[in-house]
């Protein structure tokens, strides 16, 4: 142990989550959210299927992509997302359960809420890219003079862009 130099700790450190005053509208979004449905394993039928696609010859070859069939609906939901059976297993039941839920529910349904919140946010997105290029090509580029129409509507009139920010 000679010649280790030893630090102390420097402060004590919880479990706690960290938590940002930017992060507050989506943990709301988050918690108006209804629990993620859960299928009866008794109402599944599931059996494994060799994949197809790209991947080459190992996807071909290894029978990892998961077929789940709902019996009481006859829905039926196929995932060969990864070459993993054990994740596609789960990733089949967690899309049959959105799909039956959506069936029951409709625009109440968990993936309706998500796509509406996510559709919302886009929305808000662009209609700040909008307002941002607006007010830059209202500035323009780089004439301090800016037309106004006058009385009779013709762009006769001007003023320079110190007199147009004072209005």
């Amino acid at each position: 142990m000679a010649g280790v130099l030893l630090r102390p700790l420097l402060g004590t450190f919880t479990a706690r989550a960290f938590t940002s005053p930017f992060t507050t509208n989506i943990r709301a979004s988050a918690a108006q959210l209804p629990p993620r449905p859960v299928v009866s394993e008794n109402d599944i039928e599931e059996s494994f299927l060799k994949g197809s696609g790209p991947g080459g010859q190992k996807i071909n070859k290894t029978s990892s992509a998961v077929q789940l069939k709902h019996i009481p609906t006859g829905l039926v939901v196929k995932s060969q997302a990864t070459r993993s059976r054990s994740q596609n297993r789960s990733i089949a039941r967690r899309l049959l359960a959105e799909k039956l839920e959506e069936a029951e529910k409709g625009s109440e349904s968990r993936t309706a809420l998500k796509a509406d919140i996510k559709r919302k946010k886009k929305a808000s997105k662009m209609k700040k890219a909008r307002r941002k290029y607006r007010l830059q090509d209202d500035v323009g580029d780089g004439n301090d003079e800016i037309s106004e129409p006058s009385k009779d509507g013709t762009q006769s009139g001007t003023a320079t862009l110190d007199q147009k920010i004072d209005k």
